[in-house]
């Protein structure tokens, strides 16, 4: 598999459908490397890998859980997610949240493979966003 062009020495990643990995979102920017994509490594031991839709329900839910996504941090450099923000989520929170009934949308093209390692393909499918989300 090629590297990616982003130097480093990671290889390209491929998303769940088996294409190349489409950017999540550059506003804000997300993903464990803050490049925008749900690329992953061995350092990401969250598996940073579903680009997902946020929604009032998930923020609810992740806040509930220890994970506040809504508040800034300056300090970080984190705006806060608000509905609607694409957001690279660790696969086993999404998968936690499908079994709570509070998955969000899922970006297919711009999900990371490696969140086969905790998610099912068919229901990431059955939770895929729309193309324009």
């Amino acid at each position: 598999m090629p590297l990616d062009s982003s130097g480093g020495g990671r290889r390209r990643s491929v998303n769940v459908l088996g294409g190349v990995l489409e950017p999540c979102s550059h506003d804000p920017v997300t993903g464990f490397y803050r490049d925008g994509c749900c690329n992953t490594g061995p350092e990401d031991v969250g598996s940073h890998t579903v680009c997902a839709v946020m929604t009032e329900d998930f923020l609810r839910f992740s806040r509930a859980r220890g994970n506040d996504l809504s508040t800034p941090v300056p300090a970080f450099g984190f705006p806060g997610l608000k509905p609607g923000d694409r957001w690279c989520l660790c696969a086993p929170r999404w998968q936690e949240a499908l079994a709570a009934d509070a998955a969000p949308r899922v970006v297919l093209r711009a999900t990371e493979a490696g969140a086969l390692e905790y998610c099912a393909l068919e229901d990431l499918k059955r939770h895929a966003a729309a193309p324009e989300d």
